[in-house]
């Protein structure tokens, strides 16, 4: 596995070795000792994935509050995403700064997201898959939080497709970072 970290502390892109011939390929796409070695030592709980019929398609920005805070590693098993972390780590370096990487079964990548960062995406093809294994808590509805997709004090960059009409109901009401409360705070 070939490992990246990106501008956003904490987050990395992850690329698979892929052993291929004419009849396809196989890939490790997570081995715990590497993981724990380049990362850390995160616990996977729960594996999640859903569907997106239509390109444009916004989820996010999500993420999960203590005591069930997670991290996530994510990647597209079907047509294809943009994917993006938000660090809302308050007193971190790079707080309220983000990432977004292009993700695809072809080019195999993962993301990985730690606690302490939202997470969202923008389908860029119709019938996209995202699947992502969670670390920390299972699934919590109280402590499931998130933070407006298109905060300007944010800035990130979304695909001309990105169609905010497929906002689900809860996503459009998220708040801003600057009316966000503190759920995580930096910690060198």
């Amino acid at each position: 596995m070939h490992l990246e970290a990106l501008r956003t502390a904490g987050v990395k892109l992850i690329t698979p070795r892929r052993h291929g011939d004419d009849r396809g390929y196989f890939a490790e796409t997570f081995r715990a000792d590497v993981f724990a070695a380049e990362i850390g030592a995160f616990q996977f709980v729960q594996d999640n994935e859903s569907l997106s019929s239509r390109a444009g398609t916004i989820r996010g920005l999500h993420f999960q509050s203590d005591p069930h805070a997670q991290g996530k590693l994510v990647r597209c098993t079907a047509g294809a995403l943009f994917d993006v972390a938000v660090d809302i780590r308050v007193g971190s370096p790079t707080y309220a700064q983000w990432v977004g990487e292009t993700l695809t079964p072809a080019n195999g990548r993962q993301l990985w997201v730690p606690p302490g960062f939202a997470h969202g995406f923008c389908t860029l093809e119709p019938d996209t898959v995202i699947s992502y294994k969670v670390t920390g808590g299972y699934y919590n509805a109280a402590c499931d939080k998130g933070l407006a997709w298109n905060d300007p004090a944010i800035g990130i960059e979304w695909p001309d497709v990105a169609d905010a009409a497929t906002l689900s109901a809860k996503d459009h009401q998220q708040p801003v970072l600057g009316d966000l409360p503190t759920y995580f705070t930096w910690q060198n």
